[in-house]
C-alpha cells in the first residue's frame, strides 16, 4: 500500500474508535457484575476510584438497595423557595455502578430551582404537582424554554445550564432522573461567588461589567462552606 494513504486510513480509524467511544460518553462506566453495593467504610482507608469499592457480596442486604429519602417534601422556607432532595449513590449504596439517580424537587409558590448544571448526567424532569417554567442555556446562548404542566416530561442535556420555577401560586413538586449514580450539581451564583477561596472581585466585576461594590454585597449573600 503507498505511504501517501496512511493519513486516510489513520484518519478513518480514528473517527471509528470516536464513533465506537460515544456510548460511553453518555453516563457512567457499564458494570461487571450483578451489583457493586457501596461499601462507605472503605473511604476511612487510602483506597481511591472512580465511585465507591463494593461491600462483600455475604454484607449486603435488600435494604442495601432500598431509600424513603423521597417520601417527605423537603423544606421551600429559603431564599430561593425550592428544595432538592437526592437519591444517588451518596444516599443510596446499591446505585453504585448502575449509572442512574433520582432527586424530588418541591417548589413553594414562584419558587425557584436556581440556574445550575450537572456536569455528568443528562437530567428528565417529570411534573407530579403544578405547573413549571423550565429553560435550558446551549453554548451559543440559546434559551429553550417552555412550560411544563403536571403529568408532563422535559429533558435537560448533560452539562447545560438549566432552571426550573414555579409559575403558579400552589406548591409544585417533581421528580428528576439521571443517568448518572451522581450527576454533582453546580449553582452558577454559588460558583461564582461563594467559591473557597473566593474569585477574585476584579474578575467578576469586569466578567459582569459592574462595579466591585455590587460583587463584594453578592458575595455576602453566598458565604463559603
Amino acid at each position: 500500500m503507498a505511504p501517501k494513504h496512511l493519513p486516510a486510513i489513520l484518519l478513518a480509524a480514528c473517527a471509528t474508535l470516536l464513533a465506537l467511544a460515544v456510548p460511553l460518553l453518555a453516563g457512567d462506566p457499564d458494570m461487571l457484575q450483578d451489583f457493586c453495593v457501596a461499601d462507605y467504610k472503605s473511604l476511612d482507608g487510602p483506597l481511591r476510584l472512580n465511585g465507591f469499592p463494593c461491600k462483600r457480596p455475604e454484607n449486603v442486604t435488600a435494604d442495601d438497595f432500598f431509600s424513603s429519602a423521597l417520601a417527605l417534601p423537603g423544606n421551600t422556607g429559603n431564599p430561593v423557595g425550592s428544595a432538592v432532595t437526592a437519591a444517588n449513590v451518596e444516599k443510596l449504596p446499591g446505585l453504585n455502578t448502575l449509572g442512574v439517580s433520582m432527586s424530588r424537587v418541591d417548589y413553594a409558590p414562584w419558587g425557584v430551582n436556581p440556574p445550575h448544571t450537572h456536569p455528568r448526567a443528562t437530567e428528565i424532569i417529570y411534573v407530579l404537582e403544578g405547573s413549571l417554567d423550565v429553560g435550558f442555556i446551549t453554548t451559543a446562548g440559546k434559551l429553550f424554554g417552555r412550560t411544563v404542566c403536571k403529568g408532563e416530561v422535559f429533558v435537560f442535556p448533560r452539562g447545560l445550564v438549566h432552571y426550573q420555577k414555579n409559575n403558579g401560586g400552589p406548591p409544585a413538586m417533581a421528580v428528576s432522573a439521571f443517568n448518572s449514580q451522581l450527576p454533582g450539581t453546580q449553582s452558577l451564583a454559588v460558583a461564582m461567588f461563594g467559591s473557597s477561596p473566593p474569585v477574585p472581585t476584579d474578575v467578576l466585576a469586569r466578567a459582569l461589567q459592574i462595579d466591585g461594590g455590587l460583587v463584594e454585597a453578592i458575595k455576602s449573600k453566598f458565604p463559603p462552606k
